[in-house]
């Protein structure tokens, strides 16, 4: 797999115009304005917010909508749910901490062909566990879902771009926190069973934050 140079912005500068269909002179006109459904996956330790949020910017500058999600930070199922099989058991931490049902219904949902474009940006803050009670964000046509967070593309969500953030086993062992370690299993589960790098429309290979490299786009 080949892999070339690139910056944080300019990895952002170059996804935010793939989005916004701009096109070489003389191709084709992009078509009609829709709902884009971005995922930047990766896990907690690759920073996947923060991709989001500079690419949430890049868009913006080019006038388009856009709402971040993390299904770490707003997706997360009650502690009662998450702890069911002990706080540290990496089988529950693949199968049962993110609120998949949710993030059907309340995200992608209304993003489907004739939905209301009504997207809930949170709904279970894990401080408190307890409901958000956020209100709903409309994203007008043409505006752009960008979801973060680990494991998102062995749920078969509808993306219409996949971004994984890649960590070396090395690297993703260093730059894990003490305290998260023990979900290491369940990110390697996730390297065999679902094959993020060959699956993901862009890979990013983010061993040294200071020195991103990509694959560019593959689709």
């Amino acid at each position: 797999m080949r892999f070339e140079a690139i910056t944080w912005e300019r990895l952002a500068d170059a996804l935010a115009d793939h989005l916004c269909g701009r096109k070489a002179e003389g191709s084709e006109q992009p078509s009609p304005p829709r709902w884009h459904r971005v995922a930047v996956d990766g896990a907690s330790a690759a920073r996947t917010g923060e991709i989001a949020e500079r690419l949430a910017g890049a868009l913006r500058l080019r006038g388009r909508t856009v709402l971040v999600v993390g299904t770490e930070e707003g997706f997360l199922r009650p502690a009662s749910l998450r702890y069911e099989f002990g706080k540290k058991d990496p089988d529950s931490y693949y199968d049962g901490w993110f609120d998949t049902g949710a993030l059907w219904r309340e995200v992608f949902g209304p993003l489907e062909p004739g939905g209301s474009g009504r997207v809930l940006p949170d709904l279970w803050d894990p401080a408190t566990d307890r409901a958000t009670r956020s209100p709903y964000v409309e994203l007008p046509p043409g505006g752009v879902l960008l979801l973060h967070g680990p494991m998102l593309l062995r749920h078969w969500f509808p993306f219409d771009l996949t971004v994984h953030v890649r960590l070396s086993p090395g690297a993703l062992e260093r730059r894990t926190a003490a305290g998260a370690k023990w979900t290491l299993p369940a990110l390697a589960r996730y390297e065999r069973e679902v094959g993020p790098a060959e699956a993901a429309d862009v890979l990013v290979r983010a061993d040294d934050p200071r020195h991103p490299a990509w694959t560019g786009l593959r689709r």
